[in-house]
């Protein structure tokens, strides 16, 4: 056993009865080497390893910190939150990405919504009337924060939804990743605290990867889909400078929180001064007539930044987002001018035409109607002939199902199977960093149901029921 390990295993069983008690200071790392005669390195090394386990917590220019119990139980329920190692996972989400891209392999594991659904035949005419234009490939006017027009638009629809916004609120950015990224980049440095949800998009864990942020995640609640209790712990026993939380038909599962969940995460957020970037992609996949609320809405002293995209429900080929920054709308449109420059002109001259006209209006009732209905009829087919141990989550909004798989079978090896027949799926070692076992998949159901499809899902069903063993 190495020194480093001799002594966190002595540290940790300081903590575990109690003598070292939560929130009590540690000794610093020099006061460390004289108590225990190891050198400094092997004091870092040890604080590091109870840090990467959640049992203490490091505090800037103070030191470290032991953390509050990370098993908190009522008389229904548990749940976890962990300080999570080091992220690592772009080599993974590379790995994947490259996998499912031929056109030969089925789609359901891909993030976009089925062309089919999305294609508009008004914005392709619109772009090709404008593309003959050229005051329309103008690129000064469409600089950061990008074009004027659309930002009013954009502006105009977040005061439809009671949210007061000047265009000079928005920043116009190429996609919601952009934005989401932009947005931790002006918020965030190396070594502060995030949260994350513990099945989150992977965009969001490779940003914390990236930046090299300490991720802390909160599990999902069973009922609720965020976990309210867990939050408040967590901001009480970390540091935490910003969140990035997916609120509403969350990706991967589905869920969206309700309203008065929202108001009172809301008043945490407020309470211990911690930002939150909002991914609210899919903001306008509801199943219903009223529209979700964002956490914006609740958004009293500019604690909220929020990002959404164009590229969901008008296809991968508008990769145009953008992010109500309000006061740190001068600092993304920096960064910026530093990364992507500006977005398409086309494309932004191109939506100014088909939202002011409203067309997208109209768009997007049919393409909520045609996502509601093929996401119940995969729901349908998959729920009256999954195996036994087998469960489907289904939340009426999005194009996502979640598929919990029993303990015996590895959603990975599962992933690796179907793979090699052409069928894509996305698997929970995706969305979730933590050493458990993460044994579920995510389902692209935004596709109009036909014999290929239902070949593909008998397919998917075939492998479920072979039983065979997991393997680490």
């Amino acid at each position: 056993m190495y020194k480093s390990e001799q002594l966190a295993q002595q540290l940790r069983h300081l903590i575990e009865n109690g003598t070292l008690k939560a929130h009590e200071k540690l000794p610093s790392l020099r006061e460390q080497v004289q108590l225990s005669g190891f050198s400094l390195i092997t004091v870092m090394n040890a604080y590091q390893e109870l840090e990467s386990r959640g049992m203490i917590y490091a505090r800037e220019k103070s030191g470290y910190y032991v953390t509050q119990s990370i098993v908190e139980s009522d008389s229904e329920r548990s749940y976890i939150v962990s300080l999570n190692k080091p992220v690592e996972i772009n080599s993974l989400v590379f790995k994947y990405l490259k996998s499912i891209q031929n056109q030969n392999v089925m789609p359901f594991g891909s993030a976009f919504p089925s062309q089919d659904v999305v294609f508009s035949k008004k914005l392709t005419q619109i772009m090709g009337q404008i593309s003959r234009n050229k005051k329309s490939y103008d690129a000064i006017d469409n600089l950061p924060p990008g074009n004027l027009a659309l930002r009013k638009l954009i502006a105009q629809r977040y005061c439809m939804q009671g949210i007061p916004t000047e265009p000079d609120d928005i920043v116009i950015t190429s996609g919601c990743m952009d934005a989401l990224n932009l947005s931790l980049q002006a918020i965030a440095k190396s070594g502060d605290y995030i949260v994350l949800q513990q099945n989150i998009f992977y965009g969001a864990l490779q940003a914390a990867e990236r930046l090299g942020l300490k991720v802390v995640t909160i599990p999902e609640h069973p009922q609720d889909g965020f976990d309210l209790e867990a939050f408040e712990h967590i901001l009480k026993t970390y540091p935490v400078k910003i969140c990035w939380l997916m609120l509403n038909s969350h990706n991967p599962i589905g869920f969206t929180v309700s309203d008065d969940i929202k108001q009172k995460i809301s008043i945490l957020l407020h309470q211990y001064n911690v930002h939150l970037i909002e991914d609210d992609v899919y903001e306008e996949m509801y199943f219903g007539n009223k529209k979700p609320l964002s956490m914006k809405y609740f958004d009293q002293k500019n604690m909220v930044l929020h990002c959404s995209s164009f590229s969901k429900t008008l296809g991968a080929a508008f990769r145009v987002g953008w992010v109500h920054a309000g006061i740190y709308s001068q600092n993304i449109q920096h960064l910026q001018l530093m990364s992507t420059i500006s977005v398409n002109t086309l494309l932004q001259n191109a939506l100014v035409e088909f939202i002011s006209n409203y067309h997208y209006e109209k768009h997007l009732r049919v393409l909520r109607k045609s996502l509601q209905q093929h996401k119940l009829q995969f729901y349908r087919y998959l729920e009256s002939r999954l195996p036994t141990g087998c469960k489907l989550q289904y939340h009426p909004s999005g194009y996502f199902l979640w598929l919990k798989l029993p303990e015996h079978l590895n959603s990975m090896l599962i992933y690796q199977q179907l793979i090699q027949q052409n069928i894509g799926v996305a698997p929970g070692q995706l969305f979730n960093v933590s050493e458990q076992k993460n044994q579920c998949i995510r389902l692209n159901c935004s596709f109009a149901w036909n014999e290929q499809i239902q070949q593909a899902v008998d397919t998917l069903l075939h492998i479920l029921s072979l039983d065979v063993p997991s393997q680490t």
